[in-house]
């Protein structure tokens, strides 16, 4: 089975689509995103209906849920409320009903067992998965959540480790990636019954249309520094 996995799109039109693309080329078995569609970048609308076309399944990540049930708000920090509203401003009611229905998490089976997929921690997504916490305080989490697989978005940085038989894997950002280096992330699962191979991806997109849809409808000057550095020279 190959699994094509990515997470924080963050309404960056042009790295979906070249990450679906290549995602199509390398003829993935299925695709799964963990969440954070929108927010932060200048396609929200644009982003929710390609996901929606292709039928990819999603988790629901913290941008999605402030839009989706801003009576649960929660505050974040630098300029994520002022683009949130400025969000919340270009989705339809259509649009913003399709993020209410998103699941909190993902339950796949595989070869090599149970994956279970999410944005930040499970049923909270505003979490940051403790992606480095000794194997020891990890072991349990795995065992709670039956999965010898477990996938989370958030960081915005590709991370996969190896715990005894069991796996943890955040496939970085395709839309703001903050590893250092610009371009979308995204990962491939080859995954069999005697275990799974991890391949990751930084896919190449037209940045400086992005760069320049975000400067074309105002948005902070932060997002575009991000996105053209692959990290952040600032507070985001």
């Amino acid at each position: 089975m190959r699994l094509g996995l990515f997470s924080d799109v963050h309404a960056n039109l042009p790295a979906l689509e070249a990450t679906l693309g290549l995602l199509d080329d390398e003829g993935v078995d299925f695709t799964l995103c963990l969440g954070d569609v929108v927010g932060y970048g200048p396609h929200p609308r644009e982003v929710i209906q390609l996901l929606r076309e292709r039928n990819i399944v999603c988790t629901l990540g913290p941008a999605d849920a402030n839009l989706a049930f801003p009576f649960a708000r929660t505050e974040r920090e630098g300029v994520a409320d002022e683009i949130l509203e400025w969000t919340r401003d270009q989705l339809t009611s259509e649009e913003l009903q399709w993020l209410r229905y998103l699941p909190v998490t993902y339950r796949l089976n595989t070869p090599y067992r149970r994956l279970r997929g999410f944005h930040g921690l499970p049923y909270q997504p505003e979490k940051r998965f403790p992606l480095s916490k000794p194997a020891a305080e990890l072991l349990p989490i795995f065992e709670r959540l039956s999965s010898r697989i477990v996938v989370s978005g958030g960081s915005h940085v590709p991370f996969h480790r190896q715990i005894d038989d069991y796996w943890l894997i955040d496939p970085g950002s395709v839309g703001m990636t903050l590893g250092g280096e610009p371009g979308a992330d995204a990962m491939i699962l080859t995954i069999e019954a005697d275990g799974v191979e991890v391949e990751t991806l930084k896919i190449d997109y037209d940045i400086g249309q992005t760069v320049f849809d975000v400067q074309a409808w105002g948005l902070p000057d932060v997002v575009a520094q991000a996105i053209r550095n692959g990290g952040l020279l600032e507070e985001i």
